[in-house]
């Protein structure tokens, strides 16, 4: 049900999709990659595709399409670029949609893409607390620069590696089971690694916003319990990370909760502890939330932490990059969530003051 939302949602787009979906095309690899170009033209370049999409007139349009255009072909890799992490191996992508074209451009991202990870790592000589996996909603694009980039850099100052998942976005247009798998294989990679990243293992945590964090709870569903690819996908060959576990230890989920009448597994499932924000004026979410998630949190005893916050509507994590203000009450969020992390990986950070 809940993959099937998603794809309504990208057929009524399709009005002028045709016309300038080949250049968001474009763009959205560009998006993707935060930590490979200067974040500030991306963020200009999304301003940009807003307007041209929000254009009311078709000159007004077509002229937003030629700046538009002319942005995209600017945009250069930073020298030395980080390079993106694959997933998997050429011709072990574990498949179940059939998905092999794309027309009207409905979908951001064409049936070759090839999910990956990127880096976002601290200093050499500082140790991590731990690391965090981010996801960012919808089909990922433009909300990747302020929910995974921006968020990353707010772990980052709190002492936690982070790494952006450019997963196969659930029901854009691929099955939650896929989704969940690009997450749980991210999890793999990342701990075959830990000693590259000194990381503990047992510290890692998956952060996902609005359908970034959908995908977080399947990745749960699907894989807690140790479950393999191959248990799901019978002509994935496994390779040596697939030793290592796929799921999180922690799971933080920033409005994104699970949708009504989404069928989640009772039985067979090791919930994490659990952290949650939401705005009390994301009417959706908010019931989604108190009709799903936390009952089904309640009856498993699984440890949550729930902030709400005033008046804030869906969306809008890490906001500041794109306008330099951002909600100050709901970036609160974040300092919450970095708490609530230290406090699974039992991590002191607050003394009793000495009187």
């Amino acid at each position: 049900m809940e993959s099937e939302r998603v794809r309504q949602i990208f057929r009524e787009r399709e009005t002028h999709r045709a016309e300038y979906g080949h250049l968001i095309n474009r763009a959205i690899p560009l998006y993707e990659d935060p930590t490979r170009y200067n974040t500030r033209e991306l963020v200009e370049l999304s301003m940009l595709q807003f307007e041209m999409m929000k254009a009311p007139d078709d000159a007004l349009r077509q002229e937003k399409m030629r700046e538009f255009e002319a942005a995209i072909a600017a945009v250069k890799p930073l020298p030395g670029a980080p390079e993106r992490v694959y997933l998997y191996p050429d011709g072990n992508i574990p498949t179940e949609t059939e998905y092999t074209e794309n027309p009207g451009y409905i979908y951001d991202h064409d049936p070759g893409f090839a999910p990956y990870y990127l880096e976002m790592l601290l200093p050499a000589g500082i140790a991590p607390k731990g690391g965090v996996v981010l996801v960012a909603g919808g089909s990922h694009g433009p909300g990747t620069i302020n929910e995974c980039y921006q968020v990353g850099l707010e772990f980052n100052r709190m002492g936690y590696h982070a790494f952006i998942l450019q997963c196969r976005p659930n029901g854009c247009p691929w099955s939650r089971l896929e989704t969940a798998t690009d997450a749980a294989r991210a999890f793999r990679l990342i701990r075959s690694r830990a000693e590259e990243y000194h990381l503990d293992p047992s510290h890692l945590a998956y952060a996902g916003f609005s359908n970034g964090g959908v995908t977080g709870d399947f990745c749960i569903m699907f894989y807690s319990k140790g479950q393999k690819t191959e248990d799901y996908f019978k002509e994935y060959r496994p390779d040596e990370a697939d030793a290592f576990a796929g799921n999180p230890n922690a799971y933080i989920c920033v409005y994104g909760a699970r949708h009504k009448g989404t069928e989640y597994a009772e039985e067979g499932v090791d919930y994490p502890p659990t952290f949650v924000a939401i705005g009390r004026h994301d009417f959706v979410c908010c019931e989604n939330l108190y009709d799903e998630l936390l009952p089904y949190l309640q009856r498993h005893k699984v440890p949550y932490e729930l902030h709400t916050f005033a008046a804030h509507p869906h969306g809008y994590a890490g906001w500041s990059i794109i306008d330099g203000k951002s909600d100050p009450n709901f970036d609160l969020w974040s300092v919450h969530a970095g708490a609530f992390l230290d406090d699974c990986f039992d991590i002191c950070r607050w003394q009793k003051p000495e009187i």
